[in-house]
């Protein structure tokens, strides 16, 4: 048995695939197998990949029909015979002893995955730059060095990066929690992390900097088209995997802010021409609440109080230019109810520092 299987989706990457491959076949750690699934490429990624795979029979190149990264993702792991698994994309780079590292780290700590840290890569700037969302150091200061599960994060546990390149996972464990990525939606790693994260009896998390995210506008997660429509059933199967898992009243209170605030993000991110798709599909999916009468309840009753004004106006809006008038509007009275409330706090102030004085 191979030490680690490296599955690697790939599509229309042509211009970036080469840096890719050349950090998985350079890996410090050889004994590896490497799966690429070409998932109906219409440039040359299929020929640079049968390119490297006639240069090293560690590499096993299957070409499918275009189904997308869930599917192609999946189908690479069902391929997979390692003791480890690491899900690689196909535009980002990993650090060449990183395989060796987390495999030996996963070895001598005997946990279901090692989590470890990645540096983002702009590539229209050439600038490297850090943040907290895959430094991940309030979890570092949590857990230290020690072994891990999610009951020992409590809030917490929303501070990891969904990310799946940035662990190394045991495919045992993996596969007899039939854990795969839901199929046909752009975010499908949200519903994958949430599951392996419950699942995960013992994570140990490495505090190096393995991987380089590679951003760019046109990846299918920051180019803004019509698949961001996705985000809004993504999230809802994450508020299933917290039910299957009896997690959701724990987590409520964040997991309906993060509903209403990742709905609006993607609103405001999305490009002008789908805004309007983006903005009906939302509203439907707010309105399914509403006309559930003890969810919306139990929704208004803790949502924050600027997301349940979000909420709300989507709801009372027409369109999305509605929505965001609405919004322009509200901004406008919170800065002038704040403008105009400024001189009583001037004088209540005041009034303080004379009781102080007495």
């Amino acid at each position: 048995m191979v030490k680690v299987s490296v599955v690697i989706p790939v599509y229309n990457v042509e211009k970036y695939l080469r840096d890719c491959l050349d950090t998985i076949v350079n890996q410090t750690l050889e004994d590896i197998e490497i799966i690429c699934v070409n998932d109906g490429s219409t440039d040359k990624s299929l020929d640079i990949l049968n390119e490297y795979a006639s240069k090293d029979e560690r590499m096993r190149v299957i070409s499918q029909e275009n189904g997308g990264h869930a599917v192609a993702t999946n189908v690479g792991m069902t391929y997979a015979t390692g003791e480890y698994l690491f899900l690689m994309d196909s535009d980002d780079i990993l650090k060449l002893n990183a395989l060796e590292d987390t495999y030996s780290i996963a070895k001598e700590k005997d946990v279901d995955f090692v989590l470890f840290k990645a540096i983002n890569y702009d590539d229209e700037k050439d600038e490297y730059y850090e943040a907290e969302n895959y430094s991940m150091n309030k979890i570092a200061r949590i857990v230290k060095d020690n072994i891990f599960s999610y009951e020992d994060l409590g809030d917490a546990i929303f501070d990891i990066t969904v990310t799946p390149w940035s662990k190394l996972y045991n495919r045992s464990f993996i596969e007899e929690n039939n854990i795969t990525f839901p199929e046909g939606l752009v975010f499908d790693d949200n519903v994958f992390f949430w599951k392996v994260l419950f699942s995960a009896k013992r994570i140990y998390f490495y505090k190096e900097f393995l991987f380089t995210r590679r951003w760019y506008s046109t990846s299918s997660t920051t180019k803004g088209d019509l698949r961001f429509i996705d985000s809004i059933a993504v999230f809802n199967l994450v508020w299933d995997v917290f039910r299957e898992f009896n997690l959701f009243e724990k987590y409520k209170k964040i997991l309906y802010d993060k509903k209403v605030f990742l709905a609006n993000m993607r609103f405001d991110r999305i490009k002008e021409e789908y805004r309007e798709a983006y903005f009906s599909a939302m509203k439907d999916d707010f309105t399914k609440i509403l006309y559930d009468d003890v969810l919306y309840q139990d929704f208004i009753s803790i949502l924050s109080p600027k997301y349940q004004k979000l909420y709300e106006q989507v709801l009372i809006s027409t369109s999305a230019e509605e929505f965001i008038a609405s919004r322009k509007v509200y901004a406008m009275l919170n800065t002038i109810s704040w403008k105009l409330s400024a001189p009583l706090r001037n004088i209540k102030q005041d009034i303080t520092r004379a009781k102080n004085k007495i």
